[in-house]
């Protein structure tokens, strides 16, 4: 038996179910949900022998078969109908004058649910929408906010390394980036070098901040006050990979120091 990281649909929540179908990553597979079936793409592949106990491999819900050719013409026929009910939905909104930017729309596989995601910066009282648009549908309808993140990872780009997004590429989920990783690699925090096209920090700063912070915990920080063999000063500025710092001596002199 094999655990299975899915994410469901194309937007969904990355979900692990057991298997003992043999699956590669990418596949697209059809799955237990709440209520019903649901499908989703496989990201991650472990044995359960190694990294997890039999008891706790058990409790997981089953992926019920790989997708099929029929599976594949249904979920393109559930992907046409989704996007006429985001159309419908976007009048809607219009007509309710409701602060949200609706940014897409699918069904379940077993079509029993249709997923709104939107974007909003305040609170949103959709309920009205919601009542109206089950009317219309006759299944259950979930508004979901999302992020910027979000919204980029749903319609793909190219980053400013010119590579394919990484959330769209590798990125199975957010981590938190700050400012201070920002900071602590010397960065220019005052331009739109260190935001992505979703307007937020760039997922790529976390990638070498850990190295960052290793080096830098022998390292003097700016501000401090240090003995030189030119004499005592502070230091104005460090380079973190190279360890070179530079000290403004008594003098006004600024030394070089290579640590």
């Amino acid at each position: 038996m094999q655990l299975v990281l899915v994410r469901l649909r194309e937007a969904g929540q990355l979900t692990t179910y057991k298997t003992d179908l043999s699956l590669n990553v990418h596949d697209y597979v059809v799955v237990e949900a709440d209520r019903g079936s649901d499908y989703g793409e496989v990201l991650e592949i472990n044995d359960t022998q190694h990294f997890f106990p039999s008891k706790k491999a058990a409790s997981y819900k089953s992926i019920v078969r790989k997708m099929s050719e029929q599976d594949k013409r249904s979920l393109k026929t559930n992907q046409k109908e989704a996007r006429d009910a985001m159309k419908l939905c976007q009048r809607k909104i219009k007509d309710y004058n409701l602060a949200m930017k609706l940014v897409d729309t699918e069904y379940s596989f077993d079509r029993k649910k249709l997923i709104f995601y939107f974007i909003s910066d305040k609170r949103v009282d959709f309920r009205e929408l919601v009542k109206e648009l089950a009317k219309v549908f006759k299944v259950r309808i979930e508004m979901r906010q999302i992020g910027a993140r979000d919204e980029a990872k749903l319609f793909g780009g190219f980053g400013p390394c010119g590579q394919q997004l990484c959330c769209c590429r590798f990125l199975k989920n957010f981590e938190p980036v700050t400012m201070k990783m920002a900071k602590l690699q010397k960065l220019p925090l005052g331009s739109g070098k260190i935001s992505g096209i979703c307007g937020r920090l760039m997922c790529c700063l976390s990638y070498e901040h850990k190295i960052y912070k290793d080096l830098s915990k022998n390292l003097p920080k700016e501000g401090q006050k240090i003995n030189t063999k030119q004499g005592k000063g502070k230091v104005v500025s460090v380079n973190v990979l190279k360890k070179i710092i530079y000290v403004e001596l008594e003098d006004n002199r600024v030394e070089k120091v290579q640590l």
